[in-house]
């Protein structure tokens, strides 16, 4: 099975490895001594959902390579990832002595990544993390690039702190245990990530089956998001791109409650944000076609029952606005994507223009 293995090397400073394939998390203890340059005290996170499928497992890699570990489970869903969890996790950490030399291991989606990721750059100012997303979405998308955070009653994502982890291990074997929304919240991510980076990404959703053969579409998602997040770590320029679909879709997440996922926010505010350019004229007339095709055939919203004056209102808080302005990213092509500086008060009407049928 290492022949199905494929590492993807992301060159910040300092550089770490992406490995996908099979049976990794059988195998981790080893990689992540390797990672690590050997082992040491390790404190695994997950939520109550993954923890009964793969922490032990997890845990006895670990220690039968020397590792000493304990472990955190905090109840699984969005409306965990707050600072209650947080500080609980912080605490955790505290009572089992950790040192600046262990390390934080995260295991399951998106919201246990955040949180151990953000514990880990704040417990003792810092100290490393490895991520084991178990989440197809955790897999193309957060696990990778070391950003963290958690959210406030204003809104998500608002607290957090860029903490590069120190290796990624993504198992695919994962995927198989993951309920057809869970797949489609990843499939969302990683058409966005088609979007930005081209045909050939995007063209595996459009014409294929990507699931089929997860280690080269997860690969491909982690090379591009590797290659814009060694341009710009700390999220001051290219990488804003990454927030294709987000400014709509995190105020739909914000305007529901959180009752619709992560992933199927994104998708309907990359479909929104497609038409809305094209009626107005910066992206090709064809562009959002092609866009509603391939969220369809992942089972993906095209559109949200809000209304624009409510987007806008839950969008005010989005971390992209800055003073009067907010920055849109713009889908002109598949691949090509650019940065657009807007009024606040346009927003609203940008949202209707992609709201219409």
């Amino acid at each position: 099975m290492s022949d199905l293995i494929q590492t993807i090397s992301v060159p910040v400073d300092p550089p770490y490895e992406a490995l996908i394939g099979p049976g990794l998390l059988h195998s981790c203890g080893a990689r992540i001594a390797q990672a690590l340059g050997g082992a040491c005290r390790a404190a695994v996170v997950t939520d109550s959902a993954v923890a009964p499928l793969y922490l032990s497992a997890v845990e006895s890699s670990l220690a039968d390579v020397g590792f000493s570990v304990c472990s955190h489970v905090f109840k699984a869903g969005e409306g965990s990832k707050n600072l209650v969890t947080l500080s609980a996790l912080l605490e955790f950490l505290a009572e089992e002595r950790l040192t600046r030399t262990d390390c934080v291991i995260a295991l399951g989606g998106g919201v246990c990544g955040d949180m151990a990721g953000f514990a880990a750059g704040v417990y003792l100012r810092g100290i490393r993390c490895v991520q084991l997303p178990t989440t197809l979405l955790a897999a193309v998308d957060s696990s990778v690039g070391g950003k963290t955070a958690v959210d406030l009653r204003a809104g998500k994502n608002l607290a957090g702190v860029f903490l590069q982890p120190s290796a990624v291990l993504c198992d695919t074997r994962c995927l198989a245990t993951l309920p057809p929304a869970a797949l489609a919240d990843g499939a969302a991510a990683a058409i966005k990530t088609g979007v930005l980076s081209g045909e050939e990404l995007f063209g595996l959703w459009e014409h294929g089956d990507p699931l089929a053969q997860p280690e080269e579409m997860i690969a491909r998602c982690v090379a591009h998001k590797a290659a814009v997040v060694a341009a710009d770590p700390f999220d001051t320029g290219v990488r804003r791109t990454l927030n294709l679909g987000h400014t709509a879709g995190h105020a739909i997440e914000t305007c529901s409650g959180y009752a619709v996922s992560h992933g199927h926010a994104v998708a309907a505010g990359l479909a929104i944000i497609a038409r809305a350019s094209a009626r107005l004229g910066w992206s090709e007339a064809a562009l959002p076609a092609r866009i509603e095709a391939v969220l369809r055939r992942s089972d993906l919203p095209i559109t949200s029952a809000f209304s624009a004056r409510e987007l806008a209102e839950a969008a005010l808080a989005d971390k992209k606005r800055t003073g009067g302005d907010i920055t849109l990213v713009i889908p002109e092509a598949v691949g090509r994507c650019t940065l657009k500086k807007l009024p606040v008060t346009q927003l609203s009407a940008v949202f209707a223009a992609g709201l219409e049928g």
